[in-house]
């Protein structure tokens, strides 16, 4: 009978305060928005609000919480799958409309919002450092907190009905559920351009992107769920060479990527270079002057603004911040962090009304954003959404683990960095490095597009004619 594997790897070292108390259901919860099942050695979440699009709330969380615990201690249980009930979503985010409504009630209210975040934020981090494989199938809409039980997980797998966005600067909230952590991480700035414009990807673009593993046909989900679920482990087999297993039986329910000619990569070439030089700034000012300086994309870059220019300039100042202080948080200093600005925002008007504008007024409205302008936000407004106030409690974690890069990063696509630093070893054509990639990460699918993708954007040939990093 297999054992639960021993945790070796350093990224899961105790640094994180843990609380013993974990969340248990409340007689006014409502029943089955959550079903758990057991098939072999998989144990299945599946969120089932399909109405809902199976958003999440408090409800939900607190039966997870429980669930994942006892999973953890046992050892029939191999593996956690997390999916969403329908073929519409996984989850469309958090159930902001009944946190607005909350918000509006006052101060008490307010209060209850914030809390929910405390929920949300640490079920996140469970899942985060969890000493077990978590699979997420990406299936249909994943955004906001769909997005939290997703990006901190080893596999996430991306389907042709996959809709990924971090949509909160629409709502006038920030994106949110480790946001600070995996947007910053992505390759340029790709993640600054999403969080600010919360622009979609779709399908494959998300495994181009680095937001998905894995790319699969949705129907071939099932197939997948019971072949994993037979999947058995010796005692003596530890969490990397359990998750090694994982990703090559998953790998074998491939039936292809789409063509480039059909579903070119969105965030390529010279638009990807436009991305990374407009989005750079440390200010929202200076990525607006860029935008309206940009010559080469220029359709796209008016586009963009007319869509940053909607958004709350709280929202969009507050975001910025966030990226660029959460390139140095570790994973529990992450959640902890988000959730002191989560609780800001819930006293800031533009939730309430981004909401209301948004996602309650039929047809939906334009917000009236407080402030309205950019100008008007200072930079001592935005400074307090990272303040701690003296005495007050800091979120606390149900799991010890914390690092500061994912310590199942291989899993996804090679970075950008990846490349560079291969690269930058010399080579006399684009051939070795492409190689070098397929070999290292056994031949998976979408490998050769993106390295190929990259040594044409930044690399150029030398005298000599090697490769040179531009």
């Amino acid at each position: 009978m297999p054992l639960r594997a021993k945790v070796t790897n350093p990224a899961f070292t105790a640094t994180a305060a843990m609380s013993t108390n974990i969340p248990k259901e409340l007689p006014t919860d409502e029943p089955d928005d959550v079903l758990f099942n057991s098939i072999y050695g998989i144990r299945s979440v599946e969120l089932n609000r399909p109405k809902k699009l199976n958003s999440l709330n408090g409800s939900m969380a607190r039966k997870i919480f429980p669930r994942l615990k006892e999973w953890e201690k046992s050892s029939l249980a191999n593996m956690i799958l997390i999916s969403g009930a329908g073929e519409k979503a996984l989850c469309a985010g958090g159930d902001v409309a009944a946190l607005a409504k909350q918000n509006a009630e006052g101060l008490e209210g307010q209060q209850a919002s914030t809390s929910f975040f405390a929920l949300e934020y640490a079920l996140d981090h469970m899942i985060a450092t969890y000493p077990k494989p978590v699979i997420s199938f990406m299936d249909g809409i994943t955004m906001g907190g769909g997005v939290g039980l997703s990006m901190h997980a080893p596999f996430r797998i991306a389907t042709e009905r996959t809709v990924f966005a971090m949509p909160e600067t629409t709502i006038g909230f920030f994106p949110d559920v480790g946001g600070s952590f995996f947007l910053p991480r992505l390759d340029g700035e790709t993640g600054t351009y999403l969080a600010l414009t919360s622009e979609r990807l779709k399908g494959v673009q998300t495994l181009y992107a680095g937001i998905a593993t894995h790319y699969l046909h949705s129907s071939v989900l099932a197939n997948v769920t019971q072949r994993l679920s037979e999947l058995t482990f010796p005692d003596h087999v530890e969490l990397p060479e359990r998750l090694h297993t994982v990703n090559k039986t998953m790998a074998e329910f491939s039936l292809g990527l789409p063509p480039l000619e059909e579903e070119p990569m969105l965030m390529a070439g010279s638009l990807r270079t436009a991305i990374d030089r407009c989005f750079a700034f440390n200010t929202v000012e200076e990525i607006f002057q860029a935008l309206e300086q940009e010559t080469e994309h220029k359709e796209w870059a008016q586009k963009t603004l007319e869509t940053l220019s909607s958004r709350s300039p709280t929202s969009l100042k507050v975001t910025l911040r966030q990226l660029r202080l959460g390139k140095k948080w570790s994973i529990s200093e992450t959640f902890k962090r988000e959730h002191a600005i989560s609780a800001h925002f819930m006293r800031h008007p533009d939730f309430v009304e981004g909401v209301n504008a948004r996602l309650v007024s039929k047809p939906p409205r334009q917000a009236e954003w407080q402030p309205a302008t950019l100008k008007e936000v200072s930079d001592e407004a935005v400074e307090e959404f990272f303040k701690i106030p003296e005495g007050e409690e800091r979120l606390s974690l149900f799991s010890n683990g914390d690092y500061k890069s994912y310590p199942h990063a291989h899993f996804a696509l090679p970075t950008e960095k990846e490349i560079e630093q291969v690269v930058r070893q010399g080579h006399a054509s684009r051939r070795p490095v492409v190689d070098h990639f397929l070999e290292k990460y056994a031949h998976r699918e979408g490998v050769r597009r993106k390295v190929v993708e990259v040594i044409a954007r930044k690399t150029s040939k030398t005298a000599e004619g090697g490769l040179k990093w531009n």
